[in-house]
């Protein structure tokens, strides 16, 4: 897969990126953990999502942030870190003008930036958020979120407990016109260690469904007149 620089907003950032063979083939990114903790993009869970979309033929993209390896720039606390993955889209679609359709997958402090960009951009029709912590980041920004995606987090995970994952998972729920779907994984920490192989399976499942149109939310009945 080619090594890829491009510009961000704070300097250079590196990448990996696997340009699919259809012109209009949706695009995804992924986005690492927290960048101060060991998050890089080689991350193995990260690599795990990179090839997963790049199996089914997605034009895919994974970065460092600002700070991290041949990235330039300082850590920013989560607002640059989201300019990144917005230049990071942005770079992409400029080499993909014909793809309109994008998903982005986050894992950890990637899962908080990635529904933030999810926030921002109308294009992403799908999202995979691997271990949110919404007991250390705030998560209120999704008012209302704007498409149906993927929460899967462990059933051990102390770094972000599962009362909290519920809790957001339950807020989302509420909402109209999209299907938030929510997997455990049971006796698995917030790495995951000996839970990889369960995780991507249930990944790659609801990838697998969502591609050939399951898992959207029901249409509105419509009203008697």
């Amino acid at each position: 897969m080619p090594e890829v620089i491009f510009n961000g907003p704070a300097g250079r950032l590196e990448g990996r990126y696997q340009p699919s063979k259809e012109k209009s083939a949706p695009i995804a990114i992924i986005l690492h953990p927290h960048p101060q903790f060991g998050g890089t993009m080689n991350n193995q869970i990260v690599y795990q999502l990179f090839y997963m979309f790049q199996k089914r033929g997605f034009t895919t993209l994974r970065f460092n942030f600002r700070s991290i390896g041949r990235s330039q720039g300082e850590f920013d606390h989560g607002a640059g870190e989201l300019s990144d993955a917005a230049s990071a889209l942005d770079w992409v679609q400029s080499l993909h003008p014909d793809s309109k359709s994008c998903w982005v997958a986050g894992y950890s402090f990637g899962a908080w930036i990635g529904m933030q960009l999810l926030m921002r951009r109308p294009e992403i029709e799908g999202f995979m958020s691997i271990a949110p912590q919404p007991n250390i980041y705030d998560f209120s920004f999704l008012a209302p979120c704007p498409s149906s995606g993927l929460i899967i987090n462990g059933d051990s995970d102390k770094v972000a407990p599962e009362k909290d994952v519920n809790g957001l998972v339950e807020k989302l729920k509420t909402q109209k016109g999209i299907l938030i779907t929510h997997k455990i994984v049971e006796g698995a920490n917030h790495f995951f260690n000996g839970q990889v192989d369960t995780l991507m399976g249930e990944c790659e499942d609801y990838l697998d469904r969502r591609l050939v149109g399951e898992l959207v939310p029901e249409p509105a009945a419509k009203r008697i007149r």
